[in-house]
């Protein structure tokens, strides 16, 4: 089944078990897991509304959320509950929330720990056989890369969504054009927002569309608007390119009728033939690339490693080339790699270490190729984190 065949495509929305019974201060996952039968009567509504597919109601079923549960039954008992209200025809996919975690320098927590909790609950989803996974609501870059590339070790598309607030950033300051110069390179099948329905946030697209490789998606936060109001507020974003379009809790049968009409007059996505994406990135800006990199000299890895990368900003280079030479140093890298504006390019000489710093740098990095990795190692490494060699 190939989901992006069907482009444009309506998401259900995200479900208000309340109104299924789910009790006030319940664990959603839990109580569905033990009352199937009122959730799927919920879930076929929106089907019969005019969605097109069916997403799990698995967003905290992982070990961040229920760390004393057994991780790959209650979402094998999720998937089954979608599956069933969904029957043969219709897709349904695996929704994976965010961790609350934050790596340096925004929080204290270990990316490869974030990392192994989604691979947990995306092992799990994969086995349940869900169709496709939406990485929905995650507020950080390093969410995002971590889930990614967890998900990227299945088969299956993968459609990432954004948090941001009404001014369009994420709560550690990123914004959609350097995620999606990010995570298109890394892999991502569809990349957008999870966001307020203004025409600010929709403009955001078509100033990205562009640089755009991949599908846009978006999934719109209701805000009480009624299912007239919604639909009217979803067309910005249809036509700024978006060809994914959801909603969030607060949304009924009547908003997805409303909602199915219009993104009808849609066709599929219309993707520049050749996009402008040669950029390297931080999380809160992308860097375009020119015909020449002016390599800065040699930074060390050192505790005045951001301090260094401000500094180059005041020097006749385009970009700072920053040695790894141990495993500690690509975790400075990643603490404090989002300090320049300017892009950064790793010189490594071990794929172990230039590994590490592919991962734990939240962004998009450049190689530098004149190192002592053969190519034949080299290529599948940067392309596994969308690294640019230079």
């Amino acid at each position: 089944m190939d989901l992006f065949d069907q482009l444009p495509l309506l998401l259900d929305p995200i479900p208000d078990f309340h109104t299924a019974g789910l009790p006030s201060g319940a664990e959603p996952e839990l109580w569905l897991s033990e009352h199937p039968a009122p959730a799927k009567d919920l879930l076929r509504g929106f089907l019969h509304a005019g969605a097109q597919t069916l997403r799990a109601p698995t967003w905290c079923a992982n070990r961040f959320c229920l760390p004393n549960c057994d991780i790959s039954e209650l979402n094998r008992q999720l998937v089954q509950i979608a599956r069933e209200a969904a029957g043969p025809n219709k897709p349904v996919g695996g929704i994976i929330g965010p961790s609350g975690l934050f790596v340096p320098p925004h929080g204290s927590s270990d990316f490869d720990d974030i990392y192994e909790g989604y691979r947990e609950q995306i092992r799990a989803l994969e086995k349940s056989g869900v169709d496709f996974l939406l990485l929905d609501g995650l507020h950080a870059l390093s969410d995002l890369r971590a889930a990614l590339l967890a998900a990227r070790t299945t088969g299956l598309p993968v459609i990432t969504l954004i948090s941001v607030d009404s001014d369009g950033h994420t709560m550690t300051d990123g914004s959609l054009l350097p995620d999606l110069i990010t995570l298109q390179a890394m892999g991502a099948d569809a990349v957008g927002l999870s966001c307020p329905a203004t025409t600010e946030l929709a403009e955001q697209f078509q100033l990205a569309q562009r640089h755009a490789a991949v599908p846009f998606a978006v999934r719109l936060e209701s805000g009480g608007l009624s299912p007239k109001a919604l639909s009217e507020a979803a067309i910005p974003f249809l036509k700024s390119g978006v060809r994914i379009l959801g909603c969030g809790i607060g949304v009924g049968p009547d908003h997805i009728a409303a909602l199915s009409k219009v993104i009808k007059k849609f066709g599929p996505p219309e993707l520049p033939e050749e996009p402008d994406c040669d950029a390297a990135s931080i999380e809160s800006e992308a860097f375009f690339l020119g015909d020449d990199i002016i390599l800065s000299e040699p930074i060390g890895c050192t505790s005045s490693l951001a301090d260094d990368l401000i500094d180059l900003d005041d020097e006749q280079v385009t970009a700072a080339l920053v040695n790894v030479t141990e495993l500690d140093d690509a975790v400075l890298l990643g603490a404090a790699g989002g300090m320049t504006r300017l892009p950064i390019a790793v010189h490594a000489d071990s794929p172990t270490v230039l590994d590490a710093a592919l991962r734990y740098f939240q962004g998009r990095l450049i190689v530098d190729s004149n190192c002592q990795i053969e190519r034949e190692i080299l290529e599948p490494l940067a392309a596994k984190y969308g690294a640019i060699i230079y």
